[in-house]
C-alpha cells in the first residue's frame, strides 16, 4: 500500500496510535490514511505533502488515543429488550423460568430488529466495531448491522425445542444451509455462522448435523460450554463424560469452533481445547453476575489458546461496554489467582482487539491498524479528569477509560460516529421502539 500519491478518503493525524501489530506497539503523532475502506498508509509526524491535504475528511486526533475498534466475540443483541427483566438469579432459574418463556412469547422479527439496532448503537457509542451474535431471526440482526454500518458475525441459532423462528419441527440441515447461502456475500460487513445453544439443549444428532454443515460451507460453529457446575453434572449424568470430552467425541472441536464461557474445565479439558485449536469467548461480567464461576483464562492463554472478550447479552450483563469488560477481566483474574501480575493491561487490550479477531477467524482483516486491513478505528479523548495524567496508554484503557470516552468510530472506512453523535442510526427512534416493546412485555 503506502500510496502517498493518492488522495485518501479520510486522514487521521496526531494523538497516540496503538497499532496492536505487534500488540504493545505505540506510535506518537501518527498520520493514518484511509482509502476505499482500508488503511492505506501510516506515517509519523507531518502530513505527507501532495494530495493528502485534499482528503475528504481530516480528523485531528490531538489528545486522543487512536486504536483498532473493539471486537465483542459473544453476545445476543436482541436481548437488549430483556435488559433488567430478571436479575439476581442463578443461570438455570434465570434461563428456564424467565428468559426462555419471555422469548417464546415476545420474540419476533420486529423485536429482534429493534433490540439489535439498540444494541448496535450502544456498541458503537462504546467503541465496539465488530460483534459476534447468535440468536433467533438472526437475519434481522444482519439487516440492523448493515443499516447501521456495523461489522458483525451473525449466527443462526439451533435448539431442540420449538423456537420463535422455527416453531414447528424443521429440518435443521436445510435451515442452516439456507441461512449461510442467504447471507454469504450479502455485504462485506456481514459474516454468517451457525450456533448451537448448548450441550443440554441440543442432542448429539443436532450438534453433529449443524457442525457438519458449518464444515461443509466453511463457517464458524459456536456453542455455550461448561458454563455452570450444574451443566457439567447434567452432561456427566446423560453421557458419562465431561462436556469437553463429549464435544470431542462427537468430532465437533476444531479451529472453527468458538466455545463461550468454558468455566468448569480441568487440565485435561484445557489440553483438549489447545490440541483441537478451539477458540474461547470469555464473558467475565455475565459470569460474575450469574454467579457461574471464573474461567481459567490465564492458563488458557499460557497454553496458546485464542481467547477473546465478550459481553454476552444485555439480559445477563447488563450492558455492552467492552471497556468495562476489559476492566473486570483484568481485576477478576488478579483476584482469582492472587497474583497482581497476571493479565497485564496490554494482554487484556489484545483480547479485546486482535485477540478477538483471531477468535472470529478475521485477524487478516481486522483487529490491528496495519496498511491493507479494514479501517475499523476508534478515537478516545484522553483529556478527561479521570484520564489525567497519562503515563501508560494501555493501563488507562483497562483501568480508567470508559466506553463514553470514545468520540469517533470508523468501520470499514466509514465514519459511523463523530463527536459522540451516531451518523447512521436514529437513536431516539430506536429507543422509543424498544420502550414500546418493553411496555408490551411489562403488561403481560
Amino acid at each position: 500500500m503506502n500510496s502517498l500519491n493518492e488522495t485518501p478518503d479520510i486522514l487521521i493525524s496526531g494523538g497516540t496510535l496503538l497499532t496492536m501489530a505487534p500488540p504493545g506497539e505505540i506510535v506518537e503523532d501518527p498520520v493514518i490514511g484511509i482509502r476505499n475502506g482500508k488503511i492505506d498508509f501510516i506515517n509519523q509526524g507531518k502530513i505527507p505533502v501532495g494530495h493528502c491535504e485534499n482528503a475528504r475528511e481530516i480528523i485531528d486526533a490531538s489528545g486522543c488515543i487512536v486504536m483498532p475498534g473493539l471486537v465483542n466475540v459473544h453476545t445476543h443483541l436482541a436481548m437488549t429488550c430483556f435488559r433488567g427483566l430478571a436479575d439476581d438469579l442463578p443461570l438455570m432459574t434465570w434461563l428456564n423460568d424467565h428468559i426462555f418463556p419471555a422469548e417464546a412469547k415476545f420474540i419476533d422479527r420486529k423485536t429482534v430488529y429493534a433490540g439489535a439496532s439498540l444494541a448496535i448503537a450502544e456498541m458503537i457509542l462504546s467503541g465496539t466495531t465488530t460483534f459476534c451474535d447468535g440468536y433467533f431471526f438472526e437475519g434481522e440482526v444482519g439487516r440492523a448491522a448493515i443499516s447501521a454500518g456495523m461489522r458483525g458475525v451473525i449466527a443462526q441459532g439451533f435448539i431442540d425445542f420449538p423456537t420463535p423462528d422455527q416453531p414447528a419441527h424443521s429440518e435443521k440441515e436445510g435451515v442452516a444451509e439456507r441461512f449461510v447461502k442467504r447471507w454469504r456475500d450479502r455485504s462485506p460487513l456481514i459474516t454468517p455462522a451457525l450456533f448451537c445453544h448448548s450441550l443440554y439443549t441440543c442432542s448429539p444428532e443436532t450438534l453433529q448435523t449443524i457442525k457438519a454443515v458449518a464444515r461443509r460451507v466453511g463457517v464458524s460453529f459456536q456453542i455455550h460450554l461448561s458454563e455452570t457446575r450444574e451443566e457439567v453434572r447434567l452432561i456427566r449424568e446423560l453421557y458419562g463424560k465431561k462436556p469437553l470430552q463429549h464435544l470431542h467425541d462427537l468430532d465437533i472441536m476444531d479451529e472453527n469452533t468458538i466455545a463461550a464461557h468454558c468455566i468448569w474445565i480441568d487440565e485435561e479439558e484445557i489440553d483438549l481445547l489447545a490440541s483441537s485449536r478451539v477458540k474461547v469467548a470469555h464473558d467475565p461480567e455475565s459470569n460474575m453476575k450469574l454467579g457461574t464461576g471464573v474461567a481459567p483464562v490465564t492458563e488458557m492463554l499460557r497454553r496458546g489458546i485464542d481467547v477473546g472478550l465478550g459481553t454476552d447479552g444485555s439480559a445477563s450483563n447488563n450492558d455492552l461496554d467492552l471497556f468495562g469488560e476489559m476492566r473486570m477481566a483484568a481485576k477478576l483474574h488478579k483476584l482469582f489467582t492472587g497474583d497482581p501480575t497476571v493479565l497485564k493491561a496490554e494482554n487484556v487490550v489484545e483480547m479485546a482487539t486482535i485477540g478477538g479477531a483471531r477468535v472470529l477467524g478475521m485477524s487478516d482483516r481486522i483487529g490491528s491498524i496495519v496498511p491493507g486491513k479494514e479501517a475499523d478505528i476508534i478515537l478516545l479523548d484522553m483529556r478527561k479528569p479521570h484520564l489525567t495524567p497519562l503515563y501508560r496508554p494501555f493501563s488507562h484503557l483497562v483501568y480508567a477509560a470508559r466506553g463514553a470516552d470514545v468520540v469517533t468510530s470508523i468501520i470499514g472506512g466509514r465514519i459511523v460516529m463523530k463527536n459522540r453523535r451516531l451518523l447512521q442510526i436514529d437513536l431516539e427512534l430506536v429507543m422509543e421502539e424498544v420502550r414500546r416493546i418493553a411496555a408490551r412485555i411489562k403488561s403481560k
